[in-house]
């Protein structure tokens, strides 16, 4: 975290622990977030935090699996 902040060690260690904690937080996603991996790692983070369905996307997605079928739909 310090390299991210650019604070040394005595300014970290003064801070407020919610500030300290949302500076580690935010730290983690800024160098997860700069390999293909760890963008997918964050990704897959969030989808799993959800807990309402992405209605849009689904209607979108029933949509174009109607059309590759002719529109008919599988009982």
């Amino acid at each position: 975290m310090i390299d991210y902040t650019g604070l040394n060690l005595w300014e970290v260690q003064e801070m407020d622990l919610d500030v300290y904690l949302f500076m580690v937080r935010e730290a983690f996603i800024y160098y997860t977030s700069r390999t293909k991996e760890g963008r997918e790692y964050l990704e897959n983070c969030w989808r799993m935090t959800q807990t309402k369905p992405d209605r849009e996307a689904l209607r979108a997605k029933l949509k174009n699996k109607r059309g590759a079928t002719g529109g008919k739909q599988d009982h």
